[in-house]
């Protein structure tokens, strides 16, 4: 468990910068694939249920101004920034693992 802080910039506007702050990556991860999710239910508010695929959530990443976390580093009791491109990693990871979990039967 890393204390992180999710910080995203989604359009050219300075005022819709904001933050937020995770006991971990991983609930950071699944708060951005929250934010997608939300956003899709805006846009369709009439489905019933909303899936998505992981070029669109990159996508949806992409089209930010930008976007970064800042992850607490117990070893030198620093922050260290971390890219949209190593978030997108992260999340890819994450589905991989979610993926097979659920292939396993888990």
């Amino acid at each position: 468990m890393s204390h992180t802080i999710l910080l995203i910039h989604p359009k050219p506007c300075s005022l819709t910068r904001t933050y937020s702050e995770y006991e971990s990556v991983k609930e950071c991860l699944e708060a951005i694939c929250q934010i997608y999710e939300e956003h899709l239910k805006r846009q369709s508010p009439n489905l019933p249920t909303i899936t998505y695929d992981i070029v669109k959530l990159f996508d949806f990443i992409d089209s930010f101004v930008d976007i970064a976390c800042v992850v607490y580093q117990r070893s030198t009791a620093t922050y260290a920034p971390y890219s949209k491109e190593w978030i997108k990693d992260q999340i890819y990871e994450l589905f991989r693992q979610s993926a097979m979990k659920t292939a396993s039967g888990q």
